[in-house]
């Protein structure tokens, strides 16, 4: 990826935050800090990697890809609305009545959500089992999911991650969003989840940590992921929620929280420097 690329994605990121936070304030309240921390991954998955078509969001061969951690769904109806599987202006009616974008993703009313979540620990279940699916019907797709710290917490996680390498499920490509905060606090305090490399590797897994937000650092890890056959793998990405929101950014209390119009405006106007300073 050479630095012309990079600017382009890292553009991309600050648009994408921007648009995240254009729609929560337009309901005033919503997952921010879950949100803004899984940006780099999405960017770098939607406008790099997947193969997947706006035109025929089902289409059969498509990569697919499970948001474990379904209270992010905002950052991903962002980028599927600037990819094109509906239109932008879709954004302002998140999680308000009778919308196709409800709080949490739901594979039903979304066009481009290909799981329902929100109950953490369920995702990578179910990404386990659509890459599986797909070796038995033969489809070319992968198979990418995101979990965040809570779903570590989960001992469905854990059973998922015993079947994903004792099928050795090599078409599924897993990132964690390791912002370390949750939503009663830092992680340490609420259940310490560290040397996650060496366990997830424990359980049969290529398992790699690097910078969350660090877009040379996540496609050389995807690269790597992408060119294991026999295994399953997990990507660590060591994150910051919150991350570019002034007074918002690394602070537990952004989990879900209130953005008034004021607020919303300075959030904007900063997100905006950060794009035009990757141009």
């Amino acid at each position: 990826m050479n630095s012309s690329e990079i600017r382009s994605l890292q553009r991309k990121a600050a648009e994408i935050r921007r648009l995240t936070v254009e729609e929560i304030a337009h309901l005033g309240i919503g997952h921010v800090g879950g949100s803004m921390s899984i940006v780099e991954v999405l960017v770098l998955l939607y406008y790099r990697h997947l193969k997947i078509d706006p035109r025929d969001p089902a289409l059969e061969t498509r990569d697919k890809f499970v948001m474990s951690k379904g209270h992010a769904g905002p950052a991903l109806y962002a980028v599927l609305a600037d990819k094109g599987f509906f239109p932008t202006a879709m954004l302002q009616t998140l999680n308000q009545g009778g919308t196709n974008l409800p709080s949490h993703c739901d594979m039903n009313r979304t066009p481009g959500i290909d799981m329902t979540t929100g109950s953490l620990g369920q995702g990578l279940s179910a990404a386990v089992g659509i890459a599986l699916g797909h070796r038995l019907r033969k489809l070319p797709g992968r198979v990418f999911a995101l979990i965040g710290d809570g779903d570590t917490n989960e001992g469905q996680t854990w059973e998922a991650a015993m079947s994903a390498s004792m099928f050795g499920l090599g078409n599924l490509v897993a990132f964690t969003d390791y912002n370390k905060m949750q939503i009663d606090g830092p992680i340490d305090v609420i259940m310490k989840t560290d040397q996650l490399v060496d366990r997830w590797t424990s359980f049969g897994w290529f398992a790699q940590q690097v910078p969350g937000h660090d877009f040379a650092a996540l496609d050389e890890a995807l690269q790597k992921a992408l060119a294991e056959e026999k295994r399953p793998s997990m990507i660590i990405a060591d994150t910051i929620k919150g991350k570019d929101l002034p007074g918002i950014e690394g602070d537990y209390n952004n989990h879900n929280m209130p953005i008034s119009a004021e607020q919303a405006e300075q959030l904007v106007a900063s997100l905006r420097e950060l794009e035009e300073a990757s141009a």
